[in-house]
C-alpha cells in the first residue's frame, strides 16, 4: 500500500491513466498537474496548476515517458497549457523526494542533480524494457503488414541488435515463419542467436548481408543503416527503425533512393497504451513502496 505517500503526476499520455488508477487503488495521495482537459474523473484525486509551493509536500513526482525536452517542457495530451519544469520547482521538493520518468534528458538530470534530487529512469530497468519489448514487437509487425504486399511468413527479415527489444522482435518474426538474420557485435550474442535458429552475422558485414532482405528492423540507437548500406538494400525492402530518436538510419538517403524507411520509437504507448501503462504502474508502485519503506526504516 502507498498510504501516506504524496504523489504528483505531471503531464503524460494515456499510459499515465493506468498509473494514476493504480496509485489511487493503493491509497496514495494523488495530485494531477496538466490534466485539466481530462474527461475521466478519479475518486479522491485533486487537480492543480504547476507552482513551486505545490511541490513542497510531494514525495514522488512522476513525469511522462520522456520527462522533459531540452528546455524543460513537459508534454501532456490532457492539457492545452504549456508546462515547464524549472529550478524553482525542483528546489521546492523535499530532499527525500524522487523524480520518476521513463527516460531523462540532460536538462532534467542536471536540474535534479543541482538540487540533490534523485531521478529514477524506468526504461533503464531490464524488467520494464523486456515487458515493453512485447508491444514494441507487435507494433512493428503491424507497421510491416500495413506497409508491405507480402506475408511475414516466408520473408527474409533482418533485426539489428540482440538486446531486449531485438531478441523479442527476432523471436516473434521467427514464430510467424520468417527467415531471421540477426546483426550482432559480440561473439556471445552470435553464439546465442545461432543456437536459437537465427542466421547471425557481425554488424561490420552489414553491407553485404542486406542484399536479399525484405524487412529490416533496427534497434541500435547509433547510425548503422548508413547511405552506403542503403545502396545495397533491395528497393522492395522496408526499414522500420525502433531505436530512440533520431534512430540509426539515414532516412534522407533512403527516401532519395526510393526505399521506405520509418522511424517508430515509443510504440508501446502508441499501439498498446493500456498494457504499457500497466507495466509502468506495477513497476512504479513497487519502486515507490520500497523506496519509502526504506526511508521510514532509516528514520
Amino acid at each position: 500500500m502507498l498510504t501516506g505517500i504524496s504523489v504528483a503526476f505531471m503531464g503524460g499520455d494515456a499510459r499515465q491513466l493506468e498509473v494514476i488508477q493504480k496509485f489511487t487503488e493503493l491509497d496514495a495521495t494523488v495530485t494531477l498537474i496538466g490534466f485539466d482537459n481530462l474527461g475521466r474523473q478519479f475518486s479522491g484525486v485533486s487537480n492543480a496548476k504547476l507552482q513551486p509551493s505545490l511541490l513542497e509536500s510531494i514525495d514522488a513526482l512522476i513525469l511522462p515517458a520522456v520527462g522533459t525536452d531540452d528546455t524543460g517542457q513537459v508534454e501532456s495530451i490532457f492539457s492545452s497549457e504549456e508546462m515547464r519544469l524549472t529550478d524553482a520547482h525542483i528546489e521546492a521538493l523535499p530532499k527525500h523526494a524522487k523524480v520518476y520518468t521513463g527516460m531523462a534528458k540532460n536538462y532534467l538530470k542536471q536540474l535534479c542533480a543541482s538540487n540533490g534530487i534523485e531521478v529514477v529512469e524506468l526504461f533503464d530497468r531490464d524488467d520494464v524494457a523486456i515487458y515493453n519489448s512485447i508491444p514494441t514487437a507487435e507494433g512493428a509487425l503491424m507497421m510491416a503488414i500495413q506497409n508491405t504486399d507480402i506475408t511475414i511468413h516466408g520473408s527474409i527479415c533482418m533485426v539489428l541488435g540482440f538486446g531486449r527489444t531485438g531478441f523479442t522482435m527476432a523471436k516473434t518474426l521467427q514464430g510467424l515463419g520468417a527467415t531471421v538474420k540477426i546483426g550482432v557485435r559480440k561473439p556471445e550474442h552470435f553464439a546465442r542467436a545461432w543456437e536459437m535458429g537465427f542466421l547471425p552475422f557481425y554488424t561490420k558485414d552489414l553491407y553485404s548481408e542486406v542484399s536479399n532482405i525484405d524487412l529490416l528492423f533496427n534497434t541500435i540507437p547509433t547510425m548503422i543503416v548508413t547511405a552506403q548500406v542503403i545502396t545495397n538494400i533491395p528497393h522492395r525492402a522496408l526499414i522500420i527503425d525502433l531505436a530512440s530518436k533520431p534512430g540509426g538510419t539515414d532516412f534522407r538517403f533512403a527516401e532519395k533512393r526510393g526505399i521506405k524507411a520509418m522511424l517508430a520509437p515509443g510504440l508501446p504507448g502508441i499501439v498498446a497504451p493500456k498494457t504499457a501503462g500497466r507495466i509502468m504502474a506495477n513497476t512504479l508502485s513497487q519502486l515507490i513502496e520500497e523506496d519509502f519503506k526504506d526511508r521510514s526504516d532509516v528514520e
